[in-house]
């Protein structure tokens, strides 16, 4: 599972789902964020070879561009201990979450983005 970068559920849409309001942002407007997303990330890694995404790159320099506050690190850290992650986990998330914050496009990495990266593993960790 380690290998694994996400893990959804997808449950069927409930009759009563279909009913509601479409999303307010569409498929354009997420392409797009996509896009930027990765741009961001061409110029992050400009200087080395072979890697262009936050996918390709190291466990080192990945650490050195995932600067974490204090509440991210603990949400982290305890995710860490609870989901028994290993290193390579460990980079998984962050890999993740680094990316959810170049697509919002944020500089840094929040504490929601470090969540929701960690609640892509959880689901599949808890059956």
């Amino acid at each position: 599972m380690d290998r694994i970068d996400i893990h959804i559920d997808v449950p069927a849409v409930a009759a009563s789902d279909l009913a509601l309001p479409s999303a307010t942002e569409g498929s354009k407007e997420i392409a797009l964020r996509v896009a930027r997303a990765r741009e961001i990330q061409q110029q992050r890694y400009d200087h080395l070879d072979g890697v262009s995404c936050n996918a390709e790159v190291d466990g080192e320099e990945l650490e050195a561009v995932t600067k974490l506050d204090d509440d991210s690190r603990d949400i982290l850290m305890r995710a860490v201990e609870m989901m028994k992650l290993t290193a390579r986990g460990y980079h998984r998330v962050l890999r993740i979450a680094r990316t959810l914050a170049d697509m919002d496009g944020a500089e840094n990495i929040s504490k929601i983005h470090v969540s929701e990266a960690v609640s892509f593993r959880q689901k599949r960790q808890m059956r």
